[in-house]
């Protein structure tokens, strides 16, 4: 059946895990990168580096901005490609990519439509770059590609035990599955036929897969973001 795809080019959003904050250089996150300190207990604040900051929230809507934030960077990197199929993509990687992109739409959209239903703390919108990456080239998109949803996996698996709320929780797991089928196919794609999908980069020597604590994430995340935000500052409506 003829999927109709209806391209939204919506950016993304970035936040950490409970107990820490992430530091927004002014200069562009690519530029300086991100960096996670201690903050008051349960208290996640975004700050651009030049005293403006953005209060993120407490416990699982911290959490829950974080699952947006990647969640918006994958639709974006999604929406890129389908506007833009590399050249010679078979049916095969067109109708997966086509799949990767409404599955990343949804997931961001729950998350925006979840935060907004528990706060209006809702992060705003973030500007992405792909520095090196050739949208136009097959090995360059499916290198982005899993490194994305190899990123997303271990990112859900790592901020897992910081949710309390076990309606969250469940979500979450739904959705960390979804990004391990993506994971999956991607990997299968780049080496058909290989054990590559389960490889050891990604998978530990207890047949578990790999949890990372967001400001590992973030290290990984941070070269998509192009540009800096001027934050409200706390406690500031």
């Amino acid at each position: 059946m003829k999927k109709t795809i209806s391209v939204s080019n919506q950016g993304a959003t970035l936040d950490t895990g409970r107990r820490n904050f992430l530091k927004l250089s002014g200069v562009g996150l690519a530029m300086a990168g991100l960096a996670l300190v201690g903050c008051n207990d349960d208290d996640l604040i975004m700050d651009d580096g030049s005293g403006n900051v953005f209060d993120l929230g407490k416990g699982d809507v911290g959490v829950l901005n974080y699952a947006y934030a990647l969640e918006q960077l994958e639709a974006d990197f999604y929406t890129k490609v389908v506007n833009n199929f590399y050249s010679g993509i078979s049916s095969v990687e067109k109708e997966l990519f086509t799949d990767l992109y409404h599955h990343e739409v949804i997931h961001r959209d729950f998350f925006k439509a979840a935060i907004s239903g528990a706060t209006s703390n809702v992060l705003p919108t973030l500007e992405f770059q792909y520095p090196g990456v050739n949208f136009n080239d097959r090995n360059s998109v499916l290198a982005t590609a899993k490194a994305l949803e190899d990123t997303g996996v271990a990112a859900y698996n790592g901020a897992g035990r910081y949710i309390t709320n076990p309606d969250y929780l469940v979500i979450a797991g739904k959705i960390v599955s979804v990004e391990a089928r993506h994971a999956s196919a991607i990997r299968n794609i780049i080496n058909p036929g290989s054990a590559d999908f389960s490889g050891d980069d990604v998978i530990n020597a207890s047949g578990l897969d790999l949890a990372k604590e967001p400001k590992d994430i973030v290290a990984v995340a941070s070269g998509f973001i192009k540009t800096p935000f001027t934050w409200k500052e706390r406690g500031i409506s």
